[in-house]
């Protein structure tokens, strides 16, 4: 029999991540959901790029909704993963990033905040807090 772990531990283990899956479960059932598709800038760049205005009007993360945001990367026409963040998160952190900006989509009339990917992976007290 495989022995998962050493530290006798497994039920407090197994409960704490039969929770997440619930929350997940929830979420993709009757959360609300914004959902974006970038293709190869966050490969190119190391960041993703959050729309905040287009075509002089704001848009994107400045006008939703939605409680959850899922940002789906793309590498040609795969879809490489999934970041699911909780919106008030992703807003503290394009505050962060509100002078690393830049233009693009058609015309380049819309406006994205830069986030760097490993800013998204690395805990920040002041970005998670929601004081």
């Amino acid at each position: 029999m495989a022995k998962f772990n050493n530290n006798s531990k497994f039920d407090v283990d197994l409960e704490y991540g039969q929770v997440r899956e619930k929350t997940i479960a929830k979420i993709l059932e009757k959360g609300k959901l914004e959902v974006k598709a970038e293709r190869d800038w966050w490969y190119k760049t190391g960041n993703i790029a959050i729309e905040f205005e287009s075509w002089g009007k704001p848009s994107g993360i400045a006008t939703t909704e939605a409680k959850y945001w899922v940002h789906t990367l793309c590498k040609g026409k795969l879809d490489y993963a999934r970041i699911l963040l909780d919106v008030p998160v992703l807003k503290r952190l394009c505050k962060k990033y509100k002078n690393n900006w830049r233009r693009g989509g058609d015309q380049k009339a819309s406006k994205f905040y830069l986030i760097p990917l490993k800013e998204i992976l690395i805990y920040d007290s002041e970005v998670a807090n929601e004081n």
